[in-house]
């Protein structure tokens, strides 16, 4: 006849042992994240960059300058940096009253991850009489802010020679 208590001895440790093994699953089961998804990021910087353009078009300075992260900032050539949604609506604001009426932005490629996406693009700056007054390439470092992609570094530069005398 068994021993009573070896069985039940026994029975316990199986029953520590299953505990252990369930509980050491279920602790090294990770959460899995759908994958960032870099082709649907793309689209999502493309119409944000349609946003931009029809803030140009229609001179809204205020709507460029939300264009931008609440720390965001604009990056030109022979310039300090543009930070802050009062001094990046003031420098649009003068960008539309100087007489520009366009701005085109063709994405080449984008890379980076759910936090940040980089952009290499190519653009144009256009007056409202339809003339291209510039022509050059830029690079903007989006962040997404309150759910969306949102202009973190604009920089930016010339293609066209500098004047010199």
């Amino acid at each position: 006849m068994p021993n009573l208590r070896q069985t039940k001895s026994t029975r316990m440790k199986n029953l520590l042992i299953g505990i252990l093994i369930v509980s050491s699953l279920y602790a090294c089961k990770s959460e899995t994240k759908p994958a960032f998804d870099l082709t649907n990021a793309k689209k999502e910087i493309e119409a944000a960059n349609q946003i931009i353009v029809d803030c140009m078009a229609k001179g809204d300075s205020v709507g460029l300058a939300n264009a931008y992260t609440k720390n965001g900032s604009l990056m030109l050539s022979n310039m300090l940096p543009i930070a802050g949604k009062e001094n990046l609506t003031a420098f649009w604001g003068g960008m539309i009253n100087s007489g520009i009426g366009a701005i085109t932005l063709k994405t080449v490629e984008v890379w980076g991850n759910n936090d940040l996406i980089t952009e290499e693009g190519l653009l144009e700056i256009i007056t409202k009489d339809k003339v291209v007054v510039d022509k050059g390439k830029y690079i903007v470092l989006w962040k997404k802010e309150d759910g969306k992609w949102k202009m973190h570094r604009d920089i930016s530069n010339s293609n066209i020679p500098a004047v010199t005398k």
